[in-house]
């Protein structure tokens, strides 16, 4: 049988989970139009989209907005060319998590759950839970930096972070009842546009760090800006969630013209919908670039002392460089370009971070129900999942200030780098195995090429995190890295394993779960269409 799991590489379901699926958002799913002998169709690319937008919102969070603005402010536009390959690199892998969704009727978590072993298995969740959590982290902060930009600082920081609580809880019960499925990506491609329309960048500038790989005179700053990119751009919850949204589209799994035609069709949706939100990166780390790139503190002081802003004691008066971060990159556009560029930067990331906080909220779900297996109701296990992200958050806004949070979403973007490789290998790791993917498994080009993007990303990440952790100049964490990264790069090991067993390394295929030998088929099981 076409969308058939192995049963020697999967444990057994429950017979109660077998016979009383539980609720999801999928127990309702688009159709799709017919359209005989036809090679493409604009009714069938529009009945396919919405999963490829939703999931490129998690593109422009206020984690991705500050490292194209601090990209900008400190290499001008020579960047931009990272900011495209990691954009291209994040498309690639997506198209897999789509795949192994509309090919298995499951989403990542689901197919994780029944191929790792217990131990592994809460291991792996643990791990993309600290993902989603610090990912929500950044967007309800950002939320709440906007809101209080939009205030004039009326709103302090926790009394953000509980209005975007409850804006996000409003959503929630909305959706709950089918009331409300939009996004804020329009608002945001439209602010920051209007932005990039007001500072006019160079444009043969701009082509030139898009186009051409090179970085002239740039040092350790500036790399680790680029590390900073690939590491925003690429983020694991985003993975889990797009194998699971696809899933709303009423594809016959058993026909594999209708399979291949699904593929198609929600790669060319991702494509569009991730070129958007590049363009969004495009146009913030454009503004900062022309406006910003090798202001001084003092520069930045006396500027806006002649505009009479009130936040001159952010730049020192020395000749530092610049350091910019989603509040004082606002503070500085109103210095520049006037209060009309501080309301319209606000406005972008309060729209960004409301709709990001979306995607996390939705990752937390489906990931959560996929790797326990959850018998509750929708929007209990919505209002769990939120919650764990909530908590941490509002701590931090009532013990930190707004204008000394880049300390702390340095933090986070190490956290999300550490976990990168929990969703990047799984995701290769399947869609590479015939017994799972049948005909659609990779080809060699497809597992030599993921498996070197892969290695790379995670080689990026990881040289990031050890600048993060030698910057801290304390013995005491220098250890303590030291003891975790033993348990972290053991457990990557064995997920690596487990790949290589996949890719074809038949040498190392010793008492593995997973194996691309033919294997017994089993009917699907029903739950996997609700």
């Amino acid at each position: 049988i076409f969308t058939s799991l192995s049963v020697s590489i999967s444990p057994p379901a429950s017979p109660v989970a077998q016979d009383e699926p539980f609720s999801t958002y999928f127990e309702e799913r688009v159709p799709i139009p017919d359209s005989e002998n036809q090679l493409f169709s604009f009714r069938k690319l529009w009945a396919f989209t919405g999963p490829g937008f939703l999931m490129s919102i998690a593109y422009l969070d206020p984690g991705n907005i500050e490292s194209d603005l601090q990209s900008g402010a400190a290499a001008g536009f020579k960047l931009l060319w990272v900011l495209l390959v990691s954009t291209i690199i994040g498309l690639l892998l997506q198209r897999l998590a789509a795949r192994l969704g509309v090919v298995t009727g499951m989403h990542l978590a689901e197919v994780c759950n029944r191929q790792y072993s217990t131990v592994p298995r809460i291991i792996l969740w643990l791990m993309v839970e600290l993902a989603i959590i610090g990912s929500d982290m950044q967007e309800v902060i950002g939320c709440a930096i906007a809101l209080n930009l939009l205030s004039v600082g009326r709103i302090p920081l926790w009394g953000g972070v509980l209005i975007t609580i409850t804006d996000t809880f409003v959503f929630l019960f909305l959706d709950k009842y089918g009331m409300t499925k939009e996004s804020h990506l329009p608002e945001a491609f439209v602010t920051q546009c209007v932005a990039y329309v007001l500072v006019k960048p160079d444009q043969g500038e701009l082509l030139k760090g898009m186009f051409v790989p090179y970085c002239a005179g740039c040092g350790p700053v500036q790399l680790e800006q680029a590390v900073g990119i690939v590491g925003a751009v690429i983020m694991p919850h985003n993975i889990y969630l797009h194998s699971a949204l696809v899933k709303s589209r009423e594809v016959d799994r058993k026909n594999k013209k209708e399979v291949k035609e699904a593929n198609k069709y929600f790669f060319i949706e991702s494509t569009i919908a991730l070129f958007v939100s590049f363009l969004i990166n495009v146009f913030v780390v454009a503004v900062f670039a022309q406006a910003f790139y090798n202001k001084s503190n003092i520069e930045v002081n006396a500027e806006c002392n002649a505009t009479g802003s009130p936040h001159t004691d952010l730049f020192p008066l020395n000749n530092n460089t610049l350091e910019v971060d989603i509040y004082k990159g606002g503070i500085v556009l109103g210095c520049f370009f006037g209060p009309a560029a501080l309301y319209i930067w606000a406005i972008g990331i309060l729209a960004a971070g409301q709709s990001s906080t979306m995607t996390g909220t939705y990752s937390g779900q489906f990931v959560m129900e996929g790797f326990l297996n959850l018998r509750w109701s929708r929007f209990a296990r919505v209002l769990l999942t939120r919650s764990i992200a909530i908590t941490p958050t509002l701590l931090v806004a009532i013990f930190q200030d707004v204008q000394h949070l880049t300390g702390m979403n340095d933090f986070l973007n190490v956290l999300q780098s550490l976990q990168l490789p929990f969703a990047l290998i799984p995701i290769l790791t399947f869609t590479s195995l015939k017994s799972i993917m049948n005909d659609f498994a990779n080809g060699l080009g497809w597992k030599i090429s993921g498996g070197i993007l892969i290695l790379g990303v995670c080689a990026i990440n990881m040289y990031f995190v050890i600048v993060y952790v030698t910057s801290l100049n304390s013995v005491v964490l220098y250890v303590l890295a030291a003891l975790i990264s033993v348990a972290y790069l053991a457990f990557v090991a064995y997920l690596a394993w487990h790949c290589l067993v996949a890719l074809g390394v038949s040498c190392l295929d010793c008492c593995s779960r997973v194996s691309n030998r033919p294997a017994v088929l089993i009917e699907e099981q029903s739950e996997y269409d609700s």
